[in-house]
């Protein structure tokens, strides 16, 4: 499987999976111009987009959807509390038209080519928020087929592979745990810095609605129940969502692998920070 982050701040936010020649887009933040070249400069296609799964419907997950479905045709799935506040959103000039809209439901899997998505509650101070467990549902491809089939294929011990995201997460809440065991590869927010974020510059009012357990996921609450709910299935976890005012990625990360190296695991994930404002780069997982 392909995995393209592509943004993840408060700038924008916009994940890219692609396997067995179908790709689907986590959030969708960004203009629909700087997507669209991004795509380009990765050589990857945007008529292999099938699907963009929403989050939330803040601006930052959210800018380029409208444009995007309207303009490639392509289903938006979502709950139907975060469609709502998408339709409501002032910043949103272009709406999903009603016939791309899909509305997913929690703790239910919907399908969308080798793709088994389950959405999953996540506590923010959005309409509502959702996190995704992925798990991709085709066989490994015969050697002979071209790389982009190899590359999205099972993983070798049959084992399904297992992708899950976690973003914009006020309180770390008990039934993200079943998915976090599960997961073999992990995108999660570690937002702030507590310490950072009270010697900062923001006004008192936004430093308690970012610490008040709907608003973002401290770096040292993350590390905590990492350490505490990671198995050793786990081969990668990427930070998400950094501030740039209150956060730091050497900080954010240092933090969560100095607790994951303290735990028990007997085998330890390997520990990235996503990039704000750009793409990372091509991860490919297997």
């Amino acid at each position: 499987m392909k995995f393209l982050p592509i943004g993840s701040g408060s700038c924008g936010n916009c994940y890219y999976l692609e396997s067995c020649g179908t790709a689907i887009i986590i959030d969708l933040g960004i203009g629909i111009r700087a997507f669209k070249r991004h795509i380009r400069d990765f050589g990857l296609s945007l008529p292999l987009i099938k699907a963009v799964i929403v989050t939330h419907d803040h601006t930052d997950h959210i800018k380029g959807v409208g444009p995007f479905a309207i303009e490639q045709h392509t289903p938006v799935y979502a709950s139907e509390l975060v469609h709502r506040g998408i339709d409501r959103n002032r910043m949103m000039t272009k709406k999903i038209p009603q016939e791309q809209k899909v509305f997913t439901t929690l703790d239910t899997p919907f399908e969308v080519g080798p793709f088994r998505i389950t959405p999953f509650a996540v506590m923010h101070d959005s309409n509502d928020c959702n996190g995704y467990f992925i798990e991709i549902t085709q066989p490994e491809p015969p050697e002979d087929l071209f790389d982009t089939a190899k590359a999205c294929a099972q993983p070798s011990d049959d084992e399904p592979l297992t992708f899950c995201i976690i973003t914009d997460c006020g309180t770390f809440s008990d039934n993200l745990i079943p998915y976090i065991k599960r997961a073999r590869y992990l995108v999660i927010e570690a937002n702030f810095d507590a310490q950072m974020l009270k010697t900062g510059p923001y006004p008192d009012r936004l430093k308690r609605r970012i610490m008040n357990g709907h608003g973002h996921l401290d770096n040292a609450i993350c590390a905590k129940m990492l350490a505490q709910h990671l198995t050793p299935s786990t081969k990668h976890v990427w930070l998400c969502h950094l501030s740039e005012e209150n956060n730091h990625p050497a900080i954010a990360q240092s933090t969560i692998k100095n607790a994951i190296d303290e735990s028990a695991l007997t085998e330890k994930p390997e520990v990235s920070v996503l990039r704000r404002n750009a793409p990372t780069g091509i991860f490919i997982l297997k």
